[in-house]
């Protein structure tokens, strides 16, 4: 199947490697590098009205360039666990029922700026892979690996017998997240927008930690709260 994208970033780095079928550009943009790629790799090159870009991917901001791709390949988790390196502490991210592109989008970014060897997602009532996230991740989709799973629950429990620690971020009987030591195979699970974890998945978690907060709001973005607990890994694993 196949699928379009928008924006530069995205455009540029699924051209370095993706299977790229068409470039559109609304008429009168310029942009020497996709032009110059485009024609060493004989790429068809359409310029169309805004209408046409509205029509195939909606009123955003898509700076003027599309393309028509292949869609985003899923890993399995074996496939995501045999490219971890030897010498490398494991780290996945699961992602129970997130549902805004724009936060998988995000997180994605972030995954790729601290070394997540994977992230996983459900194939139901979850967001996929798509051009709005590719947006978002200004080219990270590309770059960090995502697996699709049906059932989160038991990938979680295949993954505790492969020696992984399920740290969720969940505020029932936890810990304040810098308490804990993440030198050890870890699968950090944040929960949806709405409602958080579900009830099975907080089940399978090992520890649950959470994050301070002493405003008037009892929630952060889950983005927001994914990019904070990974950085505290990186910091546990990597101290100045």
């Amino acid at each position: 199947m196949k699928q379009y994208i928008y924006g530069k970033n995205p455009i540029m780095e699924a051209l370095k490697g993706a299977s790229v079928y068409k470039i559109y550009m609304l008429n009168g943009h310029k942009d020497p590098k996709i032009f110059d790629i485009c024609k060493r790799n004989q790429i068809p090159l359409e310029f169309v009205d805004k209408k046409e870009f509205d029509k195939k991917v909606g009123k955003v901001v898509h700076q003027g360039v599309m393309a028509y791709i292949e869609n985003y390949r899923y890993y399995t988790i074996d496939e995501i666990l045999k490219d971890i390196p030897e010498n490398k502490q494991p780290l996945l991210l699961m992602l129970d029922g997130l549902e805004d592109p724009h936060n998988l989008g995000a997180i994605l970014r972030t995954c790729d700026a601290v070394g997540v060897d994977g992230v996983i997602i459900g194939k139901n009532r979850s967001v996929g892979l798509n051009g709005t996230v590719a947006k978002v991740s200004t080219g990270a989709i590309h770059h960090v690996k995502v697996a699709q799973v049906t059932n989160l629950t038991r990938t979680l429990e295949d993954l505790k017998k492969k020696a992984f620690w399920i740290v969720g971020c969940e505020l029932e009987n936890s810990q304040d997240y810098r308490s804990v030591d993440y030198n050890m195979p870890t699968v950090l699970v944040i929960g949806s927008e709405g409602f958080g974890m579900s009830r099975l998945v907080k089940k399978s978690c090992d520890i649950n930690v959470v994050l301070p907060m002493v405003g008037h709001v009892n929630s952060l973005n889950a983005s927001v709260a994914a990019s904070v607990l990974l950085y505290q890994v990186y910091n546990s694993r990597h101290p100045l």
